[in-house]
């Protein structure tokens, strides 16, 4: 079996429980083939030479991790300024927070070059590569050009924009022509699909081939919708852990007279969490008899905190939840609970079973694996039932949960009162499609398929 090699911003032990998502969904693979995962050590060295960096080497048990530091000016420039001030504000549909600083886009190409030049020293002939997100699009084209032969797969965590948001970025030429030197480039849904072959044929004047193969600039390649999922048998462990047991009973106790709404987000301006508090206020507003029943227990952990956009979305969620509790709460019921801080995971499926509603309301996401994680935790007899954006990648296998338009208050509002008033019947049976979906699309089935995909492409001439 040829070995893996994974390359992402940031590496994880795939042998630690809290290593995360993609260390879960990986480290099965990267085992069995002795596999590499190479990318930055999180390390920043405050005054070293621009495209340069020291590697570090490691084994995690048949794992071998490689790690680079990098410098302040490439780390500014490529992962705050390029990375996270143009690509994600851009991709999420936020033209008005992208920051198009002409000196980003050099950082960014230049610590892709290093990784390039880095990397292909450690490389075997029959390796298979896969490239993860946002930070790394133009890293095959990189190693291309320095003689890398390889197959080569790249992975987009979050959303592709529509063509037209596409083309707002001064280099959106170059930067999708890059996506051209893979073999393989996985999206999270279909929709990502339609936006990427729309900008193939009106921008770059390409051709779809069918079967979701594209040709342009003389490059060939296909891409396909790789829904991530979860790790479902994990994550029932963590539900059947002590942890999760305990939070779920403290819930229980604490609000035996409640309604439990659930959020749990990043603090990110994506995820729509103002406008989630608003369509709670309007639900009580309209709806008095949830007045002392129903309790929004949101949690937005922080993330990214010095950026100017994160806090000001701070600050208005701060002013919206104390503005509820002060016009709607009591001396024993406050509708809003407020917490600005991460939740340890293994709390997480007790606090998702204890809650009536899950609330999963982005403004755009490539996935929300929340959404997964919520369903996955409920009692197949009597669920709690999922509002889930239309605007989530996960809406497209989501189906049963009840889709709204996080931009419509009201609309909204009315589709939280419909999930608190749903017959028990009614919430089973959309429950049990819900899990069959979570099960089958696991993440282990997302890595084998677009591993699968990946081999089976085509060469590159």
């Amino acid at each position: 079996m040829s070995r893996l090699v994974v390359i992402s911003n940031r590496v994880a032990d795939p042998r630690k429980a809290a290593a995360g998502g993609l260390a879960v969904a990986l480290g099965e693979t990267l085992q069995q083939t002795g596999g590499l995962w190479f990318g930055w050590s999180g390390t920043i060295v405050e005054d070293g030479p621009t495209g340069e960096g020291e590697l570090h080497k490691q084994q995690a048990g048949k794992v071998t991790l490689a790690t680079l530091d990098l410098c302040r000016e490439d780390h500014d420039s490529y992962y705050l300024g390029y990375s996270n001030n143009v690509l994600w504000p851009v991709f999420h549909g936020r033209l008005d927070l992208a920051k198009f600083e002409s000196n980003y886009i050099g950082g960014y190409r230049r610590v892709n070059q290093l990784f390039a030049r880095k990397l292909l020293p450690l490389l075997r002939d029959d390796d298979i590569l896969w490239v993860h997100d946002y930070h790394l699009i133009p890293l095959a084209a990189e190693l291309r050009a320095m003689g890398c032969r390889q197959r080569i797969g790249f992975f987009l965590h979050i959303p592709l924009p529509p063509q037209i948001t596409m083309a707002a970025i001064p280099q959106h030429e170059w930067l999708v022509r890059s996506l051209f030197a893979y073999d393989v480039v996985g999206l999270q849904a279909h929709q990502d699909v339609q936006h990427f072959e729309r900008y193939v044929l009106n921008e770059a004047k390409g051709e779809a081939l069918g079967d979701d193969r594209f040709r342009a600039w003389g490059q060939t390649l296909r891409a396909s919708a790789f829904p991530i999922g979860i790790d479902v048998e994990e994550f029932n462990a963590l539900a059947a852990g002590k942890e999760s047991r305990d939070m779920y009973q403290t819930m229980r106790n604490e609000y035996s007279q409640r309604r439990l709404l659930l959020g749990i987000d990043r603090l990110d301006y994506s995820k729509g969490i103002p406008q989630r508090v608003r369509a709670f206020r309007e639900l009580l507003a309209n709806y008095p008899e949830n007045r002392r029943s129903a309790t929004l227990i949101q949690i937005a952990s922080p993330t990214r905190e010095d950026v100017d956009a994160y806090a000001d979305i701070r600050r208005e969620l701060e002013s919206l939840c104390g503005a509820i509790n002060g016009d709607y709460g009591e001396l024993d019921w406050m509708p809003v609970r407020y917490i600005h801080r991460v939740v340890a995971r293994k709390r997480v499926p007790g606090l998702c079973r204890a809650a009536a509603v899950g609330l999963v309301t982005p403004l755009r996401d490539g996935m929300n694996l929340v959404a997964k994680e919520f369903v996955a935790a409920q009692d197949p007899q009597d669920p709690g039932v999922l509002v889930l954006s239309r605007f989530a990648g996960a809406a497209e296998q989501l189906k049963e949960a009840l889709l709204v338009n996080p931009y419509d208050t009201h609309g909204t509002a009315e589709t939280v009162q419909q999930a608190l008033q749903m017959p028990l019947e009614e919430r089973r049976a959309r429950h049990q499609k819900l899990l069959q979906r979570v099960r089958e699309q696991d993440v282990h089935w997302w890595r084998r398929t677009f591993l699968d995909a990946l081999r089976s492409a085509p060469d590159k001439p």
